[in-house]
């Protein structure tokens, strides 16, 4: 689940002022770290923002605010540039090629700009093109780069220039030591699982209880996902969970694959390679479980697309992308899965309240490469859910997720977001129990584990989605997505919290 990691920060900063400090435009500006923004006057302008808008952008801040935000987070800032007087940029950016002409030549001229600018400020540090770029090469698919900002002059500078789209903190978060926490890497196998939370199947397989309430099962007549990839883009698959292993084709699952990358770089080292595919959190592989966990024999659950193909990328530590390995992976894992034809649906139960270019650059590209983008709405504890829909799910380009509580009148689930943006919901927590949510697997055995939120809500859809591609290979991105609407129970009204509904599988495959 996308659990809430600001728990003490954020009760501390929502009774402070809504706004930093003005500075006039023509004031001197300090580098003494004493006289930067501070992180709880930079908190308090975020929260305003969403407040008002239930969205934030870092371009809302002033120069000298945005710059602290990076000081805040070892300096490192995320360029994205484009020729002067290129325009639609979301619309275009899978088709150009950065490595040749002038997309070559103005990145060059930003990072000389940065170069000697940061040489003039700080004369006595030797600095380089490659200390600035912290030694990494400069990916060649997407127009943005990271380098360290020194000085809140260059942001400025930065900001002035016609082939600047955005300068943004990479690693500013609301709390320096909540901000690396296990969220949603609590994954344990249950114990004691009461009956009424599945029904079983053959062969032993068993069923999570809330499949049946978007008549899963009854839509398995028709289609079990086959020969649809299906990309995780979450925190990796375990290695000892042998039902995303060697026990993936089996049972009713065979004639499938999964494959399994990492894009993800925990250390800081500049030499660093990728971790690998393998999840040490635990959030990845449940939602492996629920997109296409085999349906096979020795009393595990099984998925909702059980005879998909599975490609999981391992695009970030744990569910909130708040730091900048964690973007460029997530980023990194989009470009991917845009450019693999093998994919047709890619499912991110991850996201943060602070909305990232450098990510959203990825989602344009693998949205514009035909895919069809799920993305959790939020999770977090029931006192914070005031935020809306967070980043990526308040994309245009990414459906969006919730879970609520079975039954009617429709509610939300405790610790899930909802707003004007979601687009479907997938019951998820029983109504009288919070602790009973969707049952999937977890990171090895075949014992099952618990997991709800949008998280869950988000894997399940696309498992369903997956299901309803599959009676029509050949079909759009925008057909698929009309199915599932049509299918919904709102449609063709559309509630202002929870979006068309709850998808009928059943329907939407026939």
């Amino acid at each position: 689940m996308i659990r809430n990691y600001l728990l003490v920060c954020l009760s501390l900063v929502l009774v402070m002022a809504s706004c930093a400090k003005e500075q006039g435009s023509d004031q001197e500006v300090q580098i003494n770290a004493s006289e930067r923004t501070s992180k709880e006057d930079i908190n308090a302008f975020v929260l305003s923002q969403l407040h008002e808008k239930n969205i934030f952008k870092w371009e809302t801040m002033d120069d000298e605010m945005l710059w602290s935000a990076m000081s805040h987070g070892n300096d490192i800032a995320s360029i994205g540039y484009q020729p002067a007087g290129f325009t639609n940029m979301e619309e275009r950016i899978h088709e150009i090629d950065i490595t040749k002409g002038e997309w070559r030549t103005v990145r060059q001229d930003i990072i000389d700009l940065v170069l000697s600018e940061t040489q003039r400020y700080f004369p006595e540090e030797n600095i380089t093109a490659e200390k600035l770029l912290m030694g990494k090469p400069i990916e060649e698919v997407l127009p943005n780069f990271s380098i360290l900002i020194k000085h809140p002059a260059i942001v400025t500078a930065l900001r002035e220039r016609a082939d600047v789209r955005y300068v943004e903190p990479m690693n500013y978060s609301f709390n320096e030591v909540a901000d690396r926490s296990d969220s949603g890497c609590d994954v344990s196998p249950a114990n004691n699982i009461p009956s009424a939370d599945y029904t079983t199947t053959s062969p032993s397989a068993k069923i999570p209880w809330n499949f049946h309430l978007l008549n899963i099962p009854t839509a398995w007549n028709t289609s079990q996902g086959d020969n649809i990839g299906v990309c995780l883009i979450d925190t990796g698959t375990s290695p000892n969970q042998s039902k995303l292993g060697s026990q993936f084709a089996s049972g009713q699952s065979t004639n499938r694959y999964i494959s399994r990358y990492g894009t993800y770089v925990s250390s800081w080292w500049w030499w660093a390679s990728p971790d690998g595919p393998d999840d040490d959190c635990g959030h990845g592989t449940q939602m492996a479980g629920l997109i296409a966990g085999p349906r096979t024999s020795g009393g595990s659950t099984t998925g909702a697309a059980y005879k998909a193909n599975l490609i999981s990328y391992r695009g970030t530590g744990d569910v909130v992308v708040n730091s900048s390995n964690e973007k460029e992976g997530v980023r990194d894992a989009l470009v991917a899965a845009g450019n693999r034809s093998d994919v047709k649906i890619i499912s991110m139960s991850i996201g943060d309240v602070f909305y990232s270019s450098t990510v959203a650059d990825g989602i344009f590209y693998a949205y514009n490469r035909g895919k069809l983008i799920f993305a959790a709405a939020g999770t977090s504890l029931s006192w914070t859910n005031w935020w809306g829909v967070i980043f990526p799910a308040n994309m245009s380009q990414t459906v969006a997720v919730t879970g609520v509580k079975e039954g009617y009148p429709l509610e939300r689930c405790n610790t899930c977001h909802d707003g004007s943006q979601v687009d479907f919901i997938v019951p998820m927590q029983r109504r009288n129990d919070n602790s009973r949510t969707s049952l999937t697997l977890a990171m090895s055995g075949n014992t099952p584990s618990y997991v709800g939120g949008s998280s869950a809500a988000t894997a399940t859809t696309a498992g369903v989605a997956a299901m309803v591609w599959a009676t029509s290979p050949s079909s759009s991105r925008s057909t698929i997505l009309n199915r599932l609407k049509n299918a919904a129970s709102i449609y063709p009204s559309r509630d202002g919290n929870f979006g068309w509904g709850i998808i009928d599988a059943q329907q939407a495959v026939n």
